[in-house]
């Protein structure tokens, strides 16, 4: 089953955070929260496997700590 782990608030930003999650071994999956399925433009949920979501998360916190350093 899919869990939401994270609200992005670009598409831009949740590639960023899927391309991680990808390169470390979890499989994630975006999707389009409102508008933003028919515009690509607004916000997008970062959904992982519930077996997943907590390391999934750990990860995901640890990238927007280094993502707002930048």
């Amino acid at each position: 089953m899919w869990t939401s782990i994270y609200i992005a608030n670009s598409k831009n930003q949740a590639d960023r955070f899927k391309r991680m999650l990808d390169e470390n071994g979890i499989l994630a999956n975006i999707r389009p929260v409102g508008s933003a399925a028919t515009t690509n433009v607004g916000l997008f949920e970062i959904q992982v496997l519930e077996s997943e979501a907590e390391d999934a998360q750990t990860l995901v916190c640890q990238g927007s700590v280094k993502y707002k350093n930048e």
